[in-house]
């Protein structure tokens, strides 16, 4: 968490949302909400994955948002199996700087805002090992940037190709990476950095 990190709480269904929010230096761009992976199994904003997300994505001129999901951290509720935890992320939607966000997830939060773009309109989504063998999975807006590492053994490369292809939907694979992106954090920013330019 940098210095400059603030946390902000955000009426939710469930009760208050706890979000960490980093402004990028200068005039914003626009803003950016970045859901974390799965809260049963050890996911929060303070996610290596989400928070590189959040440094990249600043560094391109957003604002960003990093939620922590129903019952993870000061966030009031309890898990929901995806249902709720969606209801959680357009909430916050309501609470950040009008315009067109980008979406992006990690795994879980992954799975979780390609169901909400379907609620909403987005400049963008990022998916990093979105979690489509663990969680129904709708088909991704165009346009959407999907990562993947090699090696993930939690969610097969393979199954993000099957859930990919009839989309005609791109794969940025990472060459050695597993789930977590372990030492390889710098090649996850550097591919959504050189995305948007």
């Amino acid at each position: 968490m940098r210095s400059s990190t603030e946390r902000r709480f955000v009426s939710g269904p469930a009760g208050r949302i706890e979000c960490a929010v980093d402004r990028p230096e200068g005039a914003p761009r626009g803003a950016a909400l970045i859901a974390h992976p799965h809260p049963l199994y050890g996911g929060t904003l303070d996610n290596k994955v989400v928070q590189t997300l959040a440094r990249a994505l600043g560094e391109l001129g957003y604002e960003t948002w990093r939620p922590n999901f129903r019952g993870i951290g000061q966030s009031e509720g309890a898990y929901d199996e995806g249902r709720g935890e969606v209801d959680d992320l357009a909430a916050v939607l309501q609470a950040m700087p009008e315009g067109t966000p980008v979406l992006a997830g990690f795994s879980f939060g992954a799975a979780m805002q390609v169901r909400l773009a379907q609620r909403v309109k987005s400049e963008r989504l990022v998916l990093v090992g979105v979690a489509v063998s663990s969680f129904e999975t709708p088909p991704a807006p165009e346009g959407t940037l999907v990562i993947h590492g090699e090696l993930d053994e939690t969610v097969p490369l393979q199954a993000v190709l099957d859930w990919a292809r009839p989309q005609e939907l791109p794969v940025v694979v990472a060459p050695g990476a597993e789930h977590f992106f372990h030492r390889k954090l710098h090649l996850l920013r550097n591919i959504v950095v050189a995305s948007w330019r």
